[in-house]
């Protein structure tokens, strides 16, 4: 199975800032996630109707496994992104594809922003692309959002992700999609960030 975990610590952001990608602090962070899992536009994370206390528990237990791995996100400072990584071997996924040697499972939730930055997304993925190349058993990350979320499915594509089939998971119909290791490394590199980062 592919070791699931990525670097931590500060890595370029492609544009003079630094990325840096800590362990999530269950206790500490469960009220910033919390507010970022109840708002409208989080829904498909299916966390909508949690308590601060579940999301403590949820992610209290994400951090007790081995084989998946919860990461606080920020640009500067400020947090912006909620990032999961698993072993997709480990994961119910694993009953609806065939899963590869060196495949690694993301969830991705941006935060909100009350001043959107033109062209932030593609910055931050192409980013923690490079952060997660730093890895090197992935040869491949793999998504699996909900089949009904086009906002993601459009980043997806625009990202260069090959989309497969659709696949009914136990709480979505989900869409996977894939992206091999030669697509994200020509992707960070166009940020100059791959081999660059420190931890």
């Amino acid at each position: 199975m592919t070791d699931a975990r990525i670097a931590e610590g500060r890595h370029p952001f492609g544009d003079g800032r630094t990325l840096e990608v800590r362990r999530l602090d269950p206790d500490r962070d469960a009220p910033l996630v919390h507010s970022w899992v109840r708002d409208e536009r989080a829904r498909f994370w299916g966390m909508t109707d949690s308590t601060e206390e579940q999301v403590r528990e949820i992610y209290g237990f994400v951090d007790s496994l081995d084989t998946h791995h919860a990461y606080l996100v920020s640009v500067e400072g400020a947090a912006v992104a909620l990032l999961q990584t698993y072993e997709p071997a480990a994961d119910p996924v694993a009953e609806v594809y065939p899963v590869r040697d060196g495949d690694l499972g993301i969830h991705l939730l941006l935060a909100p922003s009350d001043a959107p930055e033109p062209g932030f997304t593609e910055r931050f993925v192409a980013a923690a692309g490079a952060v997660v190349l730093q890895n090197a058993d992935v040869r491949r990350v793999v998504v699996e959002p909900d089949a009904a979320n086009d906002r993601a499915l459009d980043r997806a594509r625009r990202t260069g992700f090959d989309v497969g089939p659709q696949v009914d998971l136990e709480h979505k119909r989900a869409q996977l999609a894939f992206l091999d290791r030669a697509t994200l490394e020509a992707m960070a590199a166009g940020i100059g960030a791959v081999g660059a980062g420190r931890s």
